[in-house]
């Protein structure tokens, strides 16, 4: 049986095409700033609207230069997500001036969300990982208080895209009832596909838990946490911050210290100072791309880029020293 919407509900969901007197739904009008997060969105809305991407191809949110059409979408937004200011520092003064008629997520500071705190220092072996509410103290508790120090590569745990999509699909669901049935069922199946994409990842990576290898960024804590891998240290602390000569000499000992097999570069940022710390040692180079610049936004971008993530990873500890 057709389900009949209340008159209220109907005309708040219509508008007439321009010329034609005819009724047409209104599109929802969403925007989301990253690739990864933009994927899950997009999957959670099929069928009914498609949400429009902030920071496309090989931009990163580290470096991104909001233009004025950007900033045009996200001021007509009905809701706007992101991961956090510290994540997209670009949003930070730009949602301070939104009108009220715009719902601003950040989903890091979703309920249950596993959010951990920036690693510190050139090697990570004192790091202990921390779900948000934990009561426990360390060293890292006092720069936890700040946003700035909390990782915001939340996506790379499915358990956290799962949090993202159930959370995002109750705030569309709320923002526009009319669609909530095909809300909840998106939501429903692309859990369900996330479960699979988890257990597959965590068959594939089990050889590799607990051997030793180098990350240019720390960008990769949540994979690493998820499936028992072991980064032992970043090239730089962040992508546009250029590296002392010092922390350099502190990884290329680390590496041979460890006998670190990998040391990973990401796409668009100097492989030259990957190639300063491998040279001397028998470590070898890949690549990891968290944050997916070298991939095509789309409905599938999250499961290509947890795939290359994991194969990535295994191929560099599987080729032949």
């Amino acid at each position: 049986m057709r389900k009949i919407l209340p008159l209220a509900g109907l005309l708040a969901c219509l508008m007439f095409a321009p010329g034609t007197g005819f009724a047409v739904a209104a599109e929802p009008r969403v925007v989301v700033t990253l690739k990864p997060v933009h994927s899950l969105v997009s999957q959670v809305m099929q069928g009914v609207g498609t949400p429009t991407l902030i920071v496309d191809g090989a931009a990163s949110p580290h470096t991104f230069t909001l233009k004025l059409s950007a900033a045009r979408a996200i001021n007509d937004a009905d809701v706007f997500i992101r991961i956090s200011d510290s994540m997209e520092p670009f949003t930070r003064k730009l949602t301070e001036a939104l009108p009220q008629t715009v719902k601003v997520i950040s989903l890091i500071d979703t309920l249950g969300m596993i959010v951990l705190p920036q690693r510190q220092g050139d090697t990570f072996e004192k790091h202990e990982h921390h779900d948000a509410g934990h009561d426990g103290h360390d060293d890292h508790d006092e720069a936890e208080e700040k946003d700035g120090a909390k990782d915001g590569h939340i996506w790379l745990d499915p358990r956290n895209a799962k949090l993202i999509v159930t959370g995002i699909a109750k705030v569309l669901s709320e923002r526009y009832p009319e669609n909530s049935a095909a809300f909840a069922s998106n939501a429903a199946a692309l859990n369900a596909k996330l479960d699979a994409l988890d257990a597959e990842i965590s068959r594939q990576l089990a050889a590799l838990q607990g051997k030793p290898f180098i990350i240019f960024h720390d960008a990769t804590q949540y994979f690493e946490a998820r499936y028992g891998l072991m980064a032992a240290g970043s090239v730089t602390v962040t992508p546009d911050v250029q590296p002392s000569a010092k922390r350099l000499t502190a990884i290329r000992k680390k590496i041979a210290g460890l006998d670190a097999v990998c040391v990973f570069a990401e796409p668009g940022f100097q492989p030259n100072l990957v190639a300063a710390v491998t040279e001397g040692t028998a470590a070898r180079a890949g690549t990891l791309d968290p944050e997916g610049l070298t991939l095509p936004a789309g409905p599938d971008m999250y499961f290509d880029l947890m795939r290359a993530m994991a194969q990535n990873l295994k191929s560099c500890f599987d080729a032949p020293r």
